[in-house]
């Protein structure tokens, strides 16, 4: 069996949404002393829907791929849906991470909520 599935393969080599967003509603950058990966999202939001995306992640591919999965899973949801994204569902997505490889989906769902929160924090100034 291969170490890593057709999907992970694909957005590593493949990724999609990679960039900045100069004007993001929300940011948020996060990263795993341990392992080195630092991960950072970007986020357009219109009327409670995140209707652009973006990652810049300095990491292995499994991180190259988790940022760029959980990207498509919210892009174009409400922000409550994007709120509820998992690290199981990133990997689910992936069909699999092998399991010394899982904080990298947990560093997409702590991107994605880092940059939710100040979204937030951004809206109540």
């Amino acid at each position: 069996m291969a170490l890593y599935s057709e999907k992970v393969m694909d957005h590593f080599l493949h990724p999609r949404n990679v960039g900045v967003i100069e004007d993001a509603d929300g940011i948020g950058e996060v990263g795993n002393a341990k392992c080195g990966d630092i991960m950072k999202m970007y986020l357009k939001i219109e009327n409670d829907i995140i209707t652009d995306v973006k990652f810049e992640t300095f990491g292995c591919g499994s991180a190259i791929a988790s940022s760029s999965m959980a990207t498509e899973l919210i892009k174009g949801k409400p922000v409550s849906e994007a709120r509820e994204l998992t690290n199981k569902a990133v990997a689910e997505a992936l069909d699999g991470l092998p399991d010394y490889k899982m904080h990298c989906s947990v560093l997409a769902e702590e991107a994605i909520r880092s940059a939710l929160e100040d979204y937030e924090n951004k809206k109540k100034d």
